[in-house]
């Protein structure tokens, strides 16, 4: 799913009607099938960006398009068929306590289903190895049949991820995905997002505060600021300068979650000596 942002503003759903937006005016594109990141430092409107990208938070300025449609012209039955196209993970899943991790999986098909058949899938779940199978993705194979109320937060997080494996969306919208998971589960839980919706040919718009992993994984990052772009690049060209520019007063969340880059040497000077261990 293309995405078209021009000149979009947005506002956090909690904010008074006074109040500056969270997001400013923001012009971008994402091409059908691309994956992107998005960083920058708390309250930079990471957030508000997907909430207005799946549709759930209408823009105070400027237009949304999806595939080259503004969904807030749409009839409500037409914005609800396009919302069955967009897959939303939240920071903390909402998944239901006494439920069982097959069942949680298997509602990322939902969308697709028939109103009595999402009601009996949630007795008789329909396809156990196709559960399987995602949860295995995410080294979670032996939650299968486990409550959720059981789970730590990073399992409940992968769970979370391994929905949109089964979901029929072309667009996948991730919000900070790793907030509980160790920095081995946070390469690999990426890893296989971005390598699936890579496969699938689905659209991946997540955030991240783990900017190491963004820069690894990520072939394009969007870095914001104060609701606001600060730069939108290739990922090999975000430098140790744009990092300290962007998490500028925010340093602790940056060396909290990943190192910087090494600084580019002085041009002339001679090569840098490294040692592994």
């Amino acid at each position: 799913m293309r995405i078209d942002l021009d000149e979009l503003a947005a506002r956090h759903p909690a904010a008074r009607g006074d109040a500056p937006p969270a997001l400013r005016p923001l012009s971008v594109s994402v091409a059908a099938g691309e994956q992107v990141a998005v960083i920058g430092p708390s309250g930079a409107g990471k957030t508000t960006l997907l909430q207005a990208l799946a549709c759930a938070l209408p823009p105070s300025a400027g237009t949304l398009r999806l595939d080259g449609t503004d969904p807030w012209t749409l009839s409500r039955a037409a914005l609800h068929r396009l919302r069955g196209r967009l897959f939303l993970a939240p920071q903390v899943p909402p998944l239901p306590p006494r439920q069982r991790v097959v069942t949680a999986v298997l509602a990322g098909r939902l969308p697709a289903m028939g109103f009595a058949a999402s009601v009996r899938s949630l007795f008789y779940p329909s396809d156990i190895p196709a559960a399987h199978e995602a949860l295995e993705r995410f080294d979670l194979a032996d939650k299968l049949f486990e409550r959720v109320d059981r789970l730590s937060g990073g399992e409940r997080q992968r769970v979370g991820l391994a929905r949109a494996l089964l979901s029929p969306a072309s667009l996948w919208l991730v919000d900070e995905p790793l907030s509980a998971l160790d920095p081995t589960r946070s390469r690999q839980a990426i890893a296989t997002l971005v390598e699936q919706a890579r496969a699938r040919g689905a659209t991946l718009v997540a955030t991240l505060h783990q900017v190491e992993v963004a820069i690894a994984a990520f072939p394009r990052v969007i870095g914001l600021r104060d609701g606001a772009l600060a730069f939108d690049l290739p990922s090999r060209e975000v430098d140790r300068a744009r990092l300290e520019r962007l998490y500028a007063q925010h340093e602790h969340e940056l060396r909290g979650d990943a190192p910087l880059p090494p600084p580019e040497p002085p041009a002339g000077s001679p090569p840098a000596v490294m040692h592994c261990r």
